[in-house]
């Protein structure tokens, strides 16, 4: 509940620091004293338009906080948990606006943006005005009272909660099945690129080793006739040869005396290279041995290399990259043959999360359709206290094709004003006064279920008097014994059914005109209620008929 408000240079108020508590609080007060002057500032509190116009002229700024009490509303300190905003058992609503129009919002001392503000406040505080402010208009707002009074507030969640999950699904299955088509053709231009690599049955290192060979088979002749010629020069040839020349050259060397180291070495050196000549001899004539031509052979290898250069073309990949090529076609068709049965599964998650979509939906619809009725019976006996007898209140669930994110049915609240008029919405209800009434009958019947708190209703009295303002009143009073209730009024019968009694009144000092809010005694209530009865003049009969309506109250 709101348990203080602080306004600073806002409007014609300077400086108001207000202390509030639980059940009926009226404000009262001359007309252009500024009696909605801290429903204004809650508004703004709550995340309300503004303008630079709201700055008390002369100033810089207006600056305006509100204090709510919210141990009994944990769904309001798990909100403030989730966004690191909690603060024990206080939620505190802060807007300062500037001269200039700017404004800033924090809660709990830490800044934050409207919407957040506006969030928050929804849970905290309902405001009642003329006709297009109340919430009551709102089908959203209907069909929630509808299940705070039926209990069907979690079933509601559940059903919302189900719509979101099973949507989520249902898109995900449609995207998948629109692109099954253009996979369908992927998957087989995959699988013949496949088969056709498969076919070729391509083994590691075998192109380096088929080229290799290929080389070896093509260049048989040629490596025959320059082997042979390397044999003769070295050895075969009877005109002259390396090993002969080698052998001249030893034996002239050896026969020079007397011998030298250098010569020593340079026979030791032609030794050895005559040694180094024959050992290279006999392994040209091994090499000779191993050059047999094979064109069968070498047919066979240029097939093979020709299917797999033909392949690599065609596929537009470098030949060595072929069986790489195989594991990536392979890996993406495996993945995309997956698809078919992620795809029904997927099928099977949807129906399923949509068959418990409309298994929820079903409760919620029946249980509606029991909640209304009584819902309905309720409404209608409080408005025909307050002054519409031949009113008649409906509640209509109407069914529609499919399942949305709140059920089966839109709901909208339906009225009768008076005998043979067809029921129509109550957001058409052109009356102000009756939609006032109207509003109250339901909030009566429904305060006791409602989570929001805090309940304002702005001269929602305009337009009745007599006996009706009484009945008003009552009701007004009766709500706020089960929670919070703030009316500006400026009926006597409405006032005097209030729990607390503020006045708010106009004073001028050096020329400065500013809004001063009083919490009225006993005494002063009493006269404060004679004025609303009568007027600025006072007179014995109107103090006496004060004290009689606060009497009768008390009596209540």
């Amino acid at each position: 509940m709101l348990t203080s408000i602080a306004i600073s240079n806002f409007a014609i108020a300077d400086n108001l620091d207000l202390e509030f508590k639980p059940g009926m609080t009226v404000i009262s007060g001359e007309t252009g004293a500024g009696k909605s002057i801290m429903v204004d500032a809650l508004s703004l509190c709550l995340g309300g338009r503004t303008d630079a116009a709201v700055v008390r002229y002369g100033e810089k700024k207006s600056d305006l906080c509100a204090t709510f009490d919210i141990s009994n509303y944990p769904h309001v300190y798990q909100w403030l948990c989730e966004r690191d905003l909690e603060n024990e058992q206080n939620c505190i609503l802060r807007r300062v606006i500037t001269k200039e129009g700017r404004s800033k919002a924090y809660i709990n001392g830490r800044p934050c943006t409207l919407a957040d503000l506006k969030e928050v406040g929804s849970f905290l505080v309902d405001i009642h005005g003329q006709h297009e402010h109340q919430s009551l208009l709102k089908k959203s707002s209907q069909r929630r009272q509808l299940d705070e009074f039926g209990q069907l507030t979690e079933l509601s969640k559940a059903v919302q909660t189900e719509f979101y999950q099973w949507k989520k699904l249902k898109d995900e299955l449609h995207n998948k099945l629109n692109i099954s088509a253009a996979m369908e053709a992927k998957i087989q231009l995959l699988t013949y690129q496949a088969d056709e690599l498969r076919q070729l049955d391509l083994k590691e290192g075998e192109l380096e080793e088929l080229e290799k060979e290929q080389s070896f088979l093509a260049n048989i002749a040629d490596a025959q006739g320059k082997a042979y010629v390397a044999n003769a020069i070295l050895k075969e040839n009877d005109e002259g040869n390396v090993c002969s020349l080698l052998h001249h050259a030893i034996t002239q060397a050896s026969s020079i005396h007397p011998q030298t180291p250098a010569l020593e070495n340079a026979l030791e050196m032609m030794n050895q290279a005559l040694i180094q000549a024959e050992e290279a001899c006999a392994s040209l004539n091994q090499y000779q041995d191993t050059l047999e031509q094979d064109p069968a052979r070498l047919t066979e290898v240029e097939n093979r290399l020709s299917d797999i250069y033909d392949t690599a073309r065609k596929h537009k990949v470098q030949p060595e990259r072929l069986l790489e090529l195989l594991a990536d076609v392979e890996l993406e068709l495996a993945e995309l043959s997956g698809g078919e049965d992620s795809i029904d599964a997927l099928k099977h998650k949807e129906e399923a999360a949509y068959q418990q979509l409309t298994s929820s939906a079903t409760l919620l619809t029946e249980k509606r359709m029991q909640a209304k009725e009584e819902l309905a019976q309720q409404v209608e006996a409080q408005i025909h206290g307050l002054g519409m007898p031949h009113a008649r209140f409906f509640i209509d669930c109407q069914p529609l094709d499919e399942v949305t994110a709140n059920g089966f049915e839109e709901i909208e609240f339906m009225i009768a004003s008076n005998p043979g008029q067809p029921a129509q919405p109550i957001r058409k209800v052109a009356s102000g006064g009756e939609l006032s009434r109207i509003s109250l009958g339901i909030q009566v019947v429904t305060a006791s279920t409602s989570i929001i708190p805090t309940l304002v209703y702005d001269e929602v009295d305009v337009g009745i008097s007599g006996g009706i303002a009484e009945v008003v009143g009552r009701m007004l009073r009766s709500v706020g014994q089960r929670g919070q209730v703030f009316c500006v009024t400026h009926l006597a019968q409405v006032a005097a059914q209030g729990h607390q009694h503020l006045r708010v009144s106009k004073e001028v000092t050096d020329n400065n005109t500013s809004s001063k809010v009083d919490r009225l005694s006993d005494t002063d209530r009493t006269h404060e209620i004679a004025r609303l009865l009568g007027g600025i003049e006072l007179t014995e009969q109107t103090l006496a008929h004060a004290k009689e309506m606060l009497g009768n109250v008390h009596l209540q």
